[in-house]
């Protein structure tokens, strides 16, 4: 069981006019009490993109930071079970995460698992205590230290070098490079587990939006889409280096490894150019990338023909998936340049 903070509702409050021209609105008792404010307290008021205001305590925010998830683990628990829960409450926003057993101590296996994932996966997060019956959790790194777009720029920077390396495999037999982009792949997933937990903070509390480098509630939808872009490219990197390890040829053929580094090139500069549109804002280059990313495609059944007359009919099979996952790359390119396009279609349309 996870023990976790009531959402707030929604409170109605007539607008007011005092002095002829000043508008006021009362603030619910309740909150006021909450974040220990009172007569001469000061409150920040913000105005966001979209209108609306966010009003927020000026000089701190202890009940963010003290933010505690207690979860009660028990025997009947998979390892697995325990993590998933561990990884719902740290994506939701809490700063300690707590496991408990009740009754004993804390299967070795349950233990074990939630701090190698830990290690491997959650950004700014360490192992603050390590009792036979509790292991706690704190996440140190603020979402002020590290923004949405310096998060996603560093995972698509690990997502392009993870595509090139693993084509670079075709060319030779790589096991250990191969196990490399297996561990860069765990490092795009730790990136993109922490810019969910910023977007879904900025949902609770839109008065953060600025401090993740965002500048609407609409821009994060968009980052949610383009990161899960992002973290498929990824994946399909770890699947061309593991298809590449099953061929059977130590040397593949010239033609055939000419045309899929080719294709490959292309790819990487369309998901490339994708992402720069999205940090520039750049509405031309991302309607850009969606034309080019259709290449690659309309050339499949060619390249697949390459691959029949001049592979090893055992390798067939592989090297069909090697050339999926590369045009797939292609694909979610053109995939976050639609949602960029989304994002600042404002730029090229007039206003009735």
């Amino acid at each position: 069981m996870i023990f976790m903070d009531r959402q707030p509702s929604e409170e109605l409050r007539k607008i007011q006019l005092t002095g002829g021209s000043t508008f006021i609105v009362s603030l619910p008792k309740d909150w006021v009490k909450k974040v220990g404010l009172g007569k001469g307290s000061v409150v920040s008021i913000t105005q966001l993109d979209d209108l609306t205001l966010c009003v927020q305590p000026k000089d701190s925010r202890k009940e963010e930071d003290a933010k505690k998830a207690i979860i009660t683990v028990t025997d009947d628990m998979s390892p697995e079970n325990v993590t998933r829960r561990v990884i719902s409450a740290y994506l939701v926003g809490y700063n300690i995460i707590q496991l408990r057993n009740l009754s004993k101590r804390i299967d070795t296996s349950q233990r074990y698992a939630v701090k190698d994932f830990t290690r491997k996966k959650l950004v700014g997060t360490e192992i603050l205590s390590d009792l036979p019956r509790e292991l706690t959790l704190q996440v140190l790194l603020s979402h002020t230290e590290l923004s949405v777009k310096d998060a996603l720029r560093r995972m698509c920077i690990i997502a392009a070098s993870m595509h090139r390396d693993a084509v670079s495999t075709l060319a030779a037999d790589d096991s250990q490079l191969a196990r490399e982009i297996v561990g860069m792949d765990d490092e795009v997933d730790r990136f993109g587990l922490y810019i969910i937990r910023l977007l879904k903070a900025a949902v609770v509390n839109t008065g953060i939006l600025r401090e993740i480098g965002l500048g609407s509630p609409r821009e994060s939808l968009g980052y949610r889409l383009i990161t899960k872009s992002v973290e498929r490219m990824a994946d399909h990197a770890v699947k061309i280096a593991e298809n590449s390890l099953a061929l059977t040829l130590m040397t593949l053929d010239d033609e055939v490894l000419s045309e899929l580094r080719a294709v490959s090139d292309a790819a990487v500069k369309v998901f490339e150019d994708a992402v720069d549109s999205l940090f520039e804002g750049d509405y031309s280059t991302a309607e850009g990338v969606m034309t080019v990313a259709l290449e690659g495609r309309n050339r499949e059944a060619e390249i697949v023909q390459m691959i029949i007359k001049n592979a090893p009919p055992k390798d067939v099979p592989e090297l069909r998936l090697i050339l999926e996952s590369i045009l797939r790359t292609a694909e979610y390119g053109a995939d976050i340049a639609e949602v960029v396009l989304n994002m600042t279609v404002e730029s090229e349309i007039g206003r009735g």
